[in-house]
């Protein structure tokens, strides 16, 4: 298995187009040397990343791939693939990061002692996996 990676100019057209409500859109910076996220998944809510600038190592459980500019990747909720997005580069990554903010979404994070559950109150809500709160 290989993570999903396509550019955009390439990828066939959508059978329908996607309605109301649009995901919150948020254009995000990784400094070199840095990551955008610890390697995470979440239970109820896709992602998708669309690359401006830069090079970034998307790292999933299948492996790494390179994602420069005009590249996406798209990660499925309830899959348990835990991924992230690291620049080994010396220039930052620009990218446009989308997702829903599902109510009661979960996100674990497999590399580390954390938990995420997304609140009615449109917050995360943190804890240790033995369920002890940070």
């Amino acid at each position: 298995m290989h993570p999903v990676s396509v550019v955009a100019s390439e990828a066939p057209p959508r059978a329908k187009p996607t309605s109301p409500p649009f995901p919150p859109e948020m254009v995000a910076k990784v400094a070199p040397g840095g990551q955008s996220a610890l390697r995470h998944a979440h239970g109820k809510q896709d992602e998708f990343v669309y690359i401006l600038e830069g090079e970034a190592t998307l790292l999933t459980d299948a492996g790494e791939s390179i994602l420069k500019p005009g590249m996406c990747a798209g990660f499925k909720a309830g899959t348990g693939d835990a991924h992230h997005l690291v620049n080994r580069t010396n220039k930052d990554v620009v990218f446009l990061e989308v997702g829903d903010r599902s109510a009661g979404d979960s996100v674990s994070y497999p590399d580390d002692d954390v938990v995420a559950v997304f609140g009615s109150d449109g917050k995360f809500k943190y804890s240790r996996k033995d369920g002890t709160p940070y």
